[in-house]
């Protein structure tokens, strides 16, 4: 949110006009290579570049200029990470120096000190296209761009999934309105991966500064990025899956940690709720409409005056009673509390005086505290690359966890500054870093800018560990960097209600998801405007297979609660929100692997189907729209989610079932290429019909999907059996995790992991079932088995060998039954 006066300004634009108004220089002879254990280092003068093998899947290359290589410290990549190390082998030829790791081979000519980069097979996975050029303290890196490459990541970018063709820059930004064409945006995530014949390579420049990345826009046979000043120091990791690219740029930066299991509930929220009366209003509505929720937001008006870490006592008189009473509705509270703190001499502010006492606030370059205008009014900024500042933070929320909040909301941490002509804060503001591993010394906000959203966040987090070490932080974050995703959930910041945001929102959150942020949503409905009834029902059925379901609107629009605009939508909003709610064991599930692995929930559908065209090229290209929710859902919106056109939905793979109706998707085999033709896809497609009521999802053959009975907020104890959904096809499997959905005891072996298994055997399917591990105990005592896509001929069902009785039920589409689970290995064949 910001005030409609506040405008976008690109910040340093004359220092890229400054880049490229001279001549690169370039190198001429190298002088000296050196081989390392890991890697080589050359020089040629003043200029050094040295390659490491972190692993034998893993470079890191950095260069510079002058006799001391520049500080190794980041923000993003973990010590564990930067200091890993891989034995190499040499590997020179004439006027070439290289070497070899298991997976990788290194070959840099010693007259340009160009970078080729190939795997164990030749086949050639990164090359530099001309030398790094440089001017002044800037730079840009070339690389070849062959037609079949794509790219993405870059965070939530808009425009289309594939970043071919388009140029960014990084440089955070409160983008109000943004459109399609909008660029900066809120955050600066310098990494993407690139998807060539499907082999995947990820690339990771670890620079703060403004920076800028050219795929093609410039040169259709080169790609580039930069930045206009700060260290070359960037990171190569091969795949050659997708999914191992995604899972080593958890290992660099770090995965998210386990979320609260009641921020994958339905959260509501608006700017603002005015009132204590009307927060509990909401909620009682929501109750009394049996609409599954777990979260309302408070947005800065329940503050006094706009000041952050107050309240608004004649608005909300009894804050922790109203919290009390949210809580005993199943309902959490998130409370916003942004950065600027109000400038408030001698008045009693106690955020204020404290940070002044403490000096815990930004400076400008002549020692004064540095001042802009937010919504309190003139505001000072805390100093977050100083430890000592982000544990001053941090205790700010004492109060409001001891008044019973579950969860903060940073927003307007660009920095957005309202009098400023960069509409953030000066470029020669200073901090003072003092972090453990970097050296103690001031930067300007040139270069602090796009990491401060991020350790804004990074404070919140740990301030609320320090005050309650035991329950799971929840911090929502607007700005961020890479390796954010540590401390932080996020969402695509200040969107519009139209359809084409509806339809910009799919692959927003899929690039989130691939550059690390595996916890993220856009808010339902738009923030910007008021929807229609229809677009809102449509918002909150996508909505429902997303990490993050907010529905969130600004100030002076019409009413966006689900009940809003009749009954008969009404009713559909709550159907999808019932099925994500039934879909909680597998959402946490996927929750838990991306706290392991760094994969993300929502993902394109190359990340599974990596060689599902024939010639490689991810399939997504032609599928517009649609997304995988975890391995096993395909969600299938409208590609033009307000046209009324049938439309195509393109699957990866042959074999998939209706999620709805469970009905097995017959798919006719595509149609040979013509005479002469490429065979460019293997493409199995149906036509559907949109309507307003129907979202097509489907699910994977082989999928084992847990589900549980309906709740209305995850506070409740599900009452019955657990439900798996077992859909006949081969490489049959699932799993589920479990555990007390809030506390940190899941670290100590408090959790509970199930493995299921399916294999069809002529007249009989056999199920196995896995030894529970962990101490959490289930919440069931019997598993109710539904079987998609196959019928028994004797109707009879064997769990471990022995008969049990048990009533098979059918419908048209699946058989069920039910059996005893103690936790312990069983068999169960069905036949």
């Amino acid at each position: 949110m910001r005030a409609n006066s506040l405008c976008i300004t690109m910040v340093g634009s004359f220092l890229t006009a400054i880049l490229w108004a001279q001549p690169p220089q370039t190198a001429a002879v190298a002088n000296r290579i050196a081989a390392l254990p890991n890697g080589i280092e050359i020089s040629q003068g003043e200029l050094h570049e040295q390659i490491l093998a972190l692993r034998d899947d893993v470079l890191r290359v950095r260069a510079w200029h002058g006799d001391r290589a520049p500080e190794d410290a980041s923000w993003a990549v973990l010590a564990s990470a930067r200091h890993a190390s891989t034995a190499v082998t040499p590997a020179n030829s004439a006027n070439h120096a290289g070497f070899r790791t298991a997976k990788l081979f290194v070959d840099v000519d010693e007259r340009t000190l160009e970078m080729n980069v190939r795997d164990s097979n030749g086949n050639i996975l990164q090359q530099d296209a001309r030398p790094i050029e440089f001017d002044g303290d800037a730079f840009r890196v070339s690389k070849t761009m062959p037609l079949d490459e794509h790219f993405f990541g870059l965070g939530d970018k808009t425009g289309p999934l594939d970043r071919r063709n388009e140029a960014f820059t990084l440089w955070n930004t409160d983008a109000y309105r943004f459109q399609e064409s909008t660029d900066p945006l809120y955050k600066s995530i310098p990494y993407f991966m690139a998807f060539r014949a499907s082999r995947a390579l990820g690339v990771l420049l670890d620079n703060t500064w403004r920076s800028s990345f050219d795929f093609g826009k410039e040169s259709p046979t080169a790609y580039s990025f930069g930045a206009v000043a700060g260290p070359i120091d960037y990171y190569l990791f091969y795949g050659p899956t997708p999914k191992q690219v995604v899972e080593t740029y958890a290992w660099l930066t770090g995965t998210p940690p386990l979320p609260p299991l009641w921020s994958l509930g339905f959260q509501q929220s608006r700017y603002s709720y005015m009132t204590q009366a009307r927060v509990l209003e909401v909620a009682a509505r929501l109750r009394s409409d049996r609409i599954p929720a777990d979260a309302i937001y408070l947005d800065i008006d329940f503050q006094d005056h706009n000041r952050p870490f107050s309240v608004n006592r004649a608005a909300f008189p009894d804050l922790a009673g109203m919290i009390a009473q949210l809580k005993a509705e199943n309902l959490h509270a998130v409370m916003i509390t942004d950065l600027h703190i109000a400038r408030l001499p001698a008045q009693g502010y106690f955020p204020y005086d404290s940070g002044v006492a403490g000096d815990h606030f930004v400076r400008n370059p002549d020692g004064s505290v540095y001042s802009g205008k937010v919504w309190p009014g003139p505001s000072v900024f805390p100093d977050f690359t100083r430890r000592q500042t982000r544990a001053w933070w941090g205790t700010l929320y004492r109060d409001f966890l001891r008044d019973g909040a579950s969860g903060f909301w940073n927003d307007m941490n660009e920095p957005s500054i309202f009098d400023s002509a960069t509409s953030t804060m000066p470029l020669d503001v200073v901090h003072r870093i003092d972090e453990p591993g970097f050296a103690p010394r001031t930067a300007s906000h040139a270069e602090i800018h796009d990491v401060y959203g991020m350790e804004n966040s990074r404070a919140t987090y740990d301030g609320m560990r320090a005050i309650d070490p035991d329950t799971r932080p929840f911090v929502l974050t607007r700005a961020t960097y890479a390796g954010g995703q540590r401390y932080a959930a996020t969402w695509t910041g200040d969107n519009s209600s139209s359809w084409n945001h509806l339809r910009m929102t799919t692959p927003m959150l899929e690039n989130l998801g691939l550059s690390g942020f595996a916890f993220a949503g856009a808010d339902v409905g738009g923030y910007a405007g008021t929807p229609s009834a229809d677009l809102l029902t449509k918002w909150f059925e996508v909505a429902a297979f997303q990490p993050i379901d907010r529905d969130h609107t600004e100030k002076g629009t019409g009413d966006q609660e689900p009940w809003v605009g009749g009954a008969d939508h009404e009713a559909i909003r709550r159907h999808f929100l019932e099925a994500r709610y039934q879909l909680l064991p597998y959402l946490y599930t996927l929750a838990d692997e991306a706290s392991r692995t760094g994969l993300p929930l929502v993902r394109p559908l190359f990340l599974e189907f990596p060689d599902a065209a024939s010639d490689g090229h991810p399939i997504d290209l032609d599928a517009p729209g649609e997304f995988l929710l975890g391995p096993d859902l395909l969600v299938a919106p409208a590609p033009n989610p307000d046209e009324l056109d049938d439309y195509s939905v393109v699957f990866p793979a042959p074999d998939w079932y209706d999620f709805w109706s469970g009905e097995k998707v017959t798919l006719a085999p595509p149609d040979p290429p013509a005479p002469g033709a490429p065979d460019r896809t293997v493409r199995y497609s149906i036509s559907v019909s949109p309507s307003l009521a129907r979202l097509p999802v489907y699910v994977r053959a082989g999928a084992i999907m847990p589900a549980e009975p309906l709740i209305e907020s995850t506070s409740e104890t599900p009452s019955g059996p657990l439900i798996l959904r077992v859909y006949a096809g081969e490489k049959c499997a699932g799993q589920l995790y479990q555990d007390d959905g809030r506390s940190f005891a899941y670290e100590k072996g408090a959790f509970l992991r199930e493995r299921f298994m399916c294999e069809v055997r002529g007249d009989r399917i056999r199920m196995t079932i896995s030894k529970r591990e962990g101490s959490y105990p289930a919440w069931w005592k019997q598993i109710r088995v539904e079987i998609y896509g196959w019928t028994p001929s004797k109707n009879e069902v064997l769990v471990n060998g022995a008969v049990v009785a048990t009533q098979i039920d059918r419908t048209d589409h699946n058989v069920g039954f039910h059996i005893p689970d103690d936790g312990n290995a069983s068999t169960v064949e069905v036949r």
